[in-house]
């Protein structure tokens, strides 16, 4: 297969947000929260571009401690960002999330790093970092998904393990769906990726079984964990409704 991969050019990219604008415009002629999607587009692309920089200075570097600090970098910054949908309790429930992620994250990557590709050294940033990406991010997600419900669900039941139990089956309602439509629906991103590169299609089909599983289990052993750990401070919260 042509291992080449056609370079987008910064005009061809710009047509790319053409029907993001019409989103914009349904937002703001609905008078939703038109500002924070913007805000959020522009953070997007400022990440992006300043990751792509970065991520060709650490795939030149390999250094241990640079990767291990990136690693501490997007363990933190996943298990903030999770908890955005339980404002209130951010703070109180951070604790639990990173450890929740450290742990159901962390056991997921070293199985898959040192396990199924059989990384030498461990630290391979060209495959660990992005490997890291996926896994925290699925975890990040589904502990968002999580800590609402079983915020929501408190609010009318005092029973915290049935509201545990749907919280986390509503946690993972996105990853079983991919399951379902991997390969019918949608090729996900690396397999997308890997064609894109010339990488045959068996290859690329076995590394997109590898993530999918991967991305399963962290979500789900994560959140497992974090529905553990925050139960004491989810039941202080239920006394006061």
């Amino acid at each position: 297969m042509d291992a080449s991969i056609q370079t987008i050019s910064t005009f061809n990219l710009s047509l790319a947000f053409i029907p993001v604008l019409f989103v914009l415009i349904i937002l703001y002629k609905w008078r939703l929260n038109t500002g924070s999607t913007i805000y959020a587009l522009g953070r997007m692309v400022a990440q992006l571009l300043l990751v792509g920089y970065f991520l060709a200075y650490l795939f030149g570097a390999s250094n241990m401690w640079v990767i291990l600090v990136v690693l501490a970098v997007m363990i933190g910054a996943s298990s903030w960002i999770a908890l955005r949908t339980v404002e209130a309790q951010r703070i109180t429930l951070l604790p639990s999330a990173l450890i929740s992620v450290l742990l159901g994250g962390g056991i997921t990557l070293w199985l898959i790093t040192q396990g199924v590709l059989e990384l030498t050294p461990w630290y391979q940033p060209t495959y660990l970092i992005p490997i890291a990406g996926m896994i925290f991010a699925a975890s990040m997600n589904s502990i968002s998904l999580a800590a609402e419900r079983l915020s929501s669900e408190l609010k009318t039941s005092a029973d915290f393990s049935k509201a545990r139990n749907i919280a986390f089956q509503a946690s993972l309602i996105p990853n079983v769906n991919a399951l379902f439509a991997v390969g019918l629906v949608t090729l996900p991103g690396m397999m997308t990726g890997q064609i894109l590169a010339g990488v045959s299609p068996l290859i690329a089909s076995r590394y997109q079984i590898m993530v999918m599983c991967m991305i399963f289990a962290a979500a789900g052993i994560t959140t497992a964990i974090f529905l553990t750990l925050a139960k004491n401070k989810f039941s202080v919260q239920e006394n006061k409704f």
